[in-house]
């Protein structure tokens, strides 16, 4: 459910396909609230500051999640999947949107404790399965490892849209994964290839034609993500 820290060129290999969520966010009741309302205290702060981590970046950070109500925690990346670090999309809600909002404009290696109001949390409902009860506020202590381009940015895109046309046929996509198959150097059954093409398109190719159009890739399109 949870992507492992790996070289890039997995992280890529997945870049048509459904993201796994991190947190499983439940949406806030009511109305949204404003960017403001998240706390940010930078604990650490690198000499060098660069790439600085904007929507859709791919992300890989370690995080605590504290009860602000009794410092209880409920959450800690290091104890889950080996401890690896963990790798999202910033900004379209594979986390709570308190986290997406408050690790806008980050730094490889910078460290922040963040306050988020239950509005950009986990809401009304809660969040039974990490204990999280209904109207929390949270904390969460975050260190931040690498900023890449995200699986599905322009520049991807591009990487992939051999001939220029703004659109991706399958060959241009069969081509894209044996070169990331080749990348990474993994074994693979000889029909994963035709699997994974498969299963591309059924989820992607919205209108059936056979190819996958800029505006079918791009998951970004809509601000409230």
């Amino acid at each position: 459910r949870r992507p492992p820290r790996g070289d890039m060129g997995r992280g890529l290999t997945l870049l048509l396909l459904p993201l796994a969520l991190l947190a499983a966010p439940a949406r806030a009741e009511g109305g949204t609230a404003a960017a403001e309302e998240v706390q940010i205290e930078v604990l650490h702060l690198p000499e060098a500051c660069s790439p600085k981590s904007k929507k859709g970046d791919l992300l890989n950070a370690h995080y605590d999640g504290f009860l602000a109500s009794d410092g209880s925690k409920f959450y800690c990346s290091r104890t889950q999947n080996e401890g690896h670090p963990k790798w999202f999309v910033l900004g379209v809600g594979q986390v709570i949107k308190g986290l997406d909002i408050a690790m806008m404009n980050m730094c490889p290696g910078e460290k922040r404790k963040v306050t988020i109001p239950p509005s950009l949390a986990y809401g009304q409902q809660g969040y039974a399965p990490g204990k999280i009860p209904p109207n929390a506020t949270l904390i969460f202590e975050i260190e931040l490892y690498a900023v890449n381009k995200g699986p599905r940015s322009v520049e991807a895109f591009n990487q992939i849209d051999k001939d220029g046309d703004k659109k991706l046929s399958e060959l241009e996509i069969s081509q894209y994964l044996k070169e990331e198959f080749a990348r990474d150097g993994k074994k693979r059954h000889p029909s994963a290839h035709d699997e994974i093409l498969a299963d591309i398109f059924k989820k992607n190719d919205h209108d059936g034609d056979g190819f996958i159009s800029a505006k079918e890739y791009n998951v970004y399109q809509h601000d409230e993500l």
